[in-house]
């Protein structure tokens, strides 16, 4: 435990050093300052105004960046790792092959939904200083939702870095399943499968295979619990699951992914030549 710990330790520290974090934590901070100079805070969408709107602005755009910086600054640190030939260093100490896998795991977690968490916490702080009715169970869900993404993509990037034994592979792989996942959002690819008359069930199912569709119908049904954006897919959403089941399964799909597949890359890892 003690080896995982200071593992943990150690990434986090050589990712604060990192010019992708600083550019990461830049971008989230930027979004929140944006969105309060543009007066988002004071426009109205459905009936939300205040830090309700701009959250739910905020949940949208992490849903796009955050996938792809979480993959990217990932498979380039592991894979650069080994090409660098840190692991025949590190592992050539006393340090257990899982606390080395895992440690890096949640020590890159840690690094990863930090900015995002605390860029959220800093604009609920700002709103209640300006007397704004602050939206605690918004901030609730969304918090565990980015939880959810932040897992699912963590396990993506570990096991693309077991596999590959390039950065540059690495980050072509990554950015390949990112854009892949991207394009299925709102059922954009999709649109081929229902014109060869596919039954609606296989196009859901494959839909809500795709963690991004998962977590943004899960963040649209907290303000639109008809999820009427949808349109006619919502039906056999809530037929399926109810808003409470859906819920439930933003949260656990997309974590217990992130986890399977890091679970999967660990097998990688402890087999390969590291």
């Amino acid at each position: 435990m003690k080896a995982f710990l200071l593992t943990a330790r150690l990434d986090m520290a050589e990712s604060f050093r990192a010019k992708w974090f600083v550019v990461y934590s830049l971008v989230f901070g930027g979004i929140v300052v944006a969105l309060f100079l543009f007066g988002l805070s004071e426009s109205r969408i459905m009936g939300f105004t205040g830090l309700t709107r701009l959250l739910v602005t905020y949940i949208q755009l992490s849903m796009a960046i955050l996938p792809v910086f979480v993959l990217i600054s990932t498979v380039r640190s592991m894979a650069g790792d080994r090409e660098a030939g840190v692991y025949e260093y590190m592992l050539s100490l006393p340090v257990p092959l899982w606390a080395w896998y895992w440690g890096r795991f949640a020590g890159r977690f840690a690094v990863v939904f930090l900015p995002v968490f605390l860029a959220m916490a800093a604009a609920m702080i700002w709103g209640g200083l300006r007397g704004a009715d602050l939206p605690y169970a918004h901030f609730f869900w969304y918090s565990a939702l980015l939880v959810s993404l932040a897992f699912c993509f963590l396990g993506m990037g570990f096991l693309i870095s077991s596999l590959t034994r390039s950065p540059d592979v690495a980050q072509s792989a990554a950015f390949f399943i990112w854009l892949v996942l991207l394009m299925f959002l709102d059922l954009v690819l999709l649109g081929v499968i229902i014109q060869e008359q596919a039954p609606p069930e296989v196009v859901m199912a494959i839909a809500l295979a795709n963690p991004m569709q998962v977590f943004r119908a899960a963040a649209m049904m907290l303000f639109d619990p008809q999820l009427i954006l949808l349109g006619p897919s919502a039906y056999l959403i809530l037929d399926n699951f109810g808003s409470a089941g859906f819920m439930a399964y933003a949260l656990i799909y997309p974590a217990g992914l992130g986890l399977v597949l890091a679970w999967l890359g660990f097998r990688v890892f402890c087999k390969s030549d590291l």
